[in-house]
């Protein structure tokens, strides 16, 4: 499946979020997730992917505790 880009404004800043506009809604978005250097106005795109190893390490973690918790 290809790619589609998208693109999301920087409506405005609000106290550590920034106001993000993507397709007539707003989003708040810490602005530490953002380049220091984004203003109001900037068109950024945001790519966001699955972690696979992080999410199978979670997952093992999680299982992990479960047996240790409920271990006969």
């Amino acid at each position: 499946m290809a790619e589609e880009k998208k693109y999301c404004i920087v409506d405005r800043f609000e106290k550590n979020y920034a106001v993000i506009e993507f397709e007539k809604e707003t989003f708040n978005i810490p602005k530490v997730l953002l380049p220091s250097e984004v203003k109001e106005g900037d068109i950024i795109d945001i790519t966001i992917t699955i972690n696979d190893k992080k999410t199978e390490d979670r997952k093992k973690r999680i299982e992990d505790l479960s047996k240790k918790l409920f271990k006969n």
